[in-house]
């Protein structure tokens, strides 16, 4: 584990929402620590240090907690849905070796045929990986893919140690050639058509 993320936990033992904004306003983050049959404990964290922290997807915390260290998975993040303050944070106690199911986000790399163009249909993979070698991200390379090939979730390589939960035929990415304005133009003229033929039987009606 890097040092970048080690995190000093306090425990609270007040709670309410009432508490929390008294904690934020103090620069730190209400966040809760459940998992291997533990009763939940409730802590403040400090919240500049872990909001950088969480930009990560399956961000990872070490937590030093009143002298004990505890390796926590970030499992979910409440914000406020305006302003994106982090309201709340709820923390996996997860054991080095451990394996966990987690979604990893997908980027793709690579330019497509010219003409072409790249649709992502998902955005992230289910994976099976040991906690402390979770993927920042998982790369899909479009490098000269031509209209009408399909990259699925079973054709995608990954990281050694990790195994795929998804369905394998999951569609991931789509290559395909844009609808000129004329296309377009038609298409919207057939769909109002359609639209307007149950009204006119039924005027002549």
């Amino acid at each position: 584990m890097s040092d970048d993320t080690k995190v000093r936990a306090e425990r609270r033992e007040n709670f309410g929402k009432g508490f929390a904004r008294r904690l934020r306003a103090a620069g730190q983050i209400p966040a809760v620590i459940y998992g291997h049959g533990t009763d939940p404990v409730h802590v403040a964290l400090p919240g500049h240090q872990v909001s950088l922290l969480v930009r990560r997807a399956n961000a990872l915390l070490e937590l030093d907690l009143d002298g004990t260290h505890q390796l926590t998975l970030v499992k979910d993040i409440q914000r406020d849905p305006v302003r994106q303050i982090i309201e709340h944070i709820d923390l996996l106690l997860v054991k080095k070796g451990e394996k966990l199911q987690v979604e990893v986000p997908v980027l793709v790399v690579g330019e497509s045929a010219p003409g072409t163009m790249v649709n992502l249909d998902t955005a992230t993979l289910r994976l099976e990986v040991e906690a402390t070698h979770i993927p920042e991200r998982i790369e899909v390379s479009v490098e000269g893919r031509e209209e009408g090939e399909h990259i699925t979730a079973g054709d995608i390589a990954l990281p050694k140690g990790a195994t795929l939960t998804d369905d394998p035929e999951l569609l991931i990415v789509a290559v395909s050639v844009p609808a000129s304005g004329a296309d377009e133009e038609a298409a919207e003229e057939a769909a109002e058509a359609a639209e307007a033929a149950p009204a006119e039987e039924a005027a002549a009606e």
